[in-house]
């Protein structure tokens, strides 16, 4: 009976967990069974949970669509350059944060919260001026920095964050060997830094990888400059949307950050943890 009670007090709990699951995963199982659906299962009055006839047709659609190969490598080219120039960057702002004391460190750090809280979509009409006033329209370097900016302030925090919770004397001892402290930062510090770095990579990319309005609104006249989630867009003809082609293009859309975020699922969780607690 003890362990019974425990047991019936999780209940709820667990209630509450598998329905926020399936009310998130919802969404996404429909997109794909319906990228697998026939038009005529598609368009039925009675809408199917699992498709009666599966078709490959709406991939090869999305993946024959004017310019799939061409807008898939200029988002891979814009989210990894986005995302390697901030880690580049907020590594280093984030030593200096987490190891060094100067002033208006602490000021600093307020800035950089305040930037990770200011919502982009409202910066969009100054980022745009700026971008025609400086001839910068229509390129995909502008769209990087962009994304470079959106990404900056929460990778400062979570790998400050994973910096103070690495051990300082770890350093010191290497100093004490004979290192200088960028070396005993390169061979001690920056090994343990894996979990954090992947975290905030994992951000940076699912940020970079489905941001819309500024890809949209930057890129105007030089069309092979778009990336996917512009094209994701296009899937339309007189009659209305294509929702088949749709909901294919957006299960390849979404592939890559599923495959990655697998892939790093155990670092990232840990990334997350110690970044936002420690420090």
């Amino acid at each position: 009976m003890s362990t019974l009670r425990p047991r019936l007090r999780r209940v709820p709990l667990h209630a509450a967990a598998t329905v926020t699951i399936a009310l998130c995963l919802f969404p996404v199982y429909w997109m794909i069974t319906t990228a697998f659906k026939p038009n005529r299962d598609i368009q039925s009055d009675n809408p199917q949970f699992l498709p009666h006839t599966w078709t490959l047709e709406h991939f090869r659609t999305a993946v024959d669509a004017d310019g799939f190969a061409l807008f898939w490598r200029n988002s891979i080219l814009v989210t990894a350059s986005a995302v390697l120039l901030a880690l580049i960057v907020a590594l280093g702002a984030s030593f200096a944060v987490a190891r060094m004391r100067w002033r208006g460190r602490r000021q600093f750090m307020l800035m950089v919260f305040v930037a990770q809280m200011a919502p982009w979509e409202a910066l969009i009409i100054p980022v745009y001026i700026i971008s025609r006033d400086t001839g910068m329209l229509d390129r995909l370097p502008t769209l990087t920095l962009v994304y470079f900016m959106m990404t900056l302030p929460f990778t400062i925090v979570v790998l400050r964050g994973f910096i103070a919770a690495i051990p300082q004397e770890l350093e010191e001892a290497a100093q004490v060997d004979g290192c200088t402290r960028m070396r005993a930062f390169r061979h001690i510090t920056f090994p343990l830094l894996a979990p954090g770095l992947m975290a905030t990579s994992l951000f940076g990319y699912v940020t970079a990888w489905n941001e819309f309005a500024y890809a949209n609104f930057l890129i105007i006249k030089h069309q092979d400059s778009r990336t996917l989630p512009v094209w994701l867009s296009s899937f339309q003809n007189v009659f209305g949307t294509d929702w088949g082609a749709t909901m294919a293009a957006s299960t390849l859309f979404a592939l890559p950050a599923l495959v990655v975020f697998l892939l790093l699922q155990r670092h990232v969780t840990s990334g997350f943890a110690v970044g936002a607690v420690k420090g």
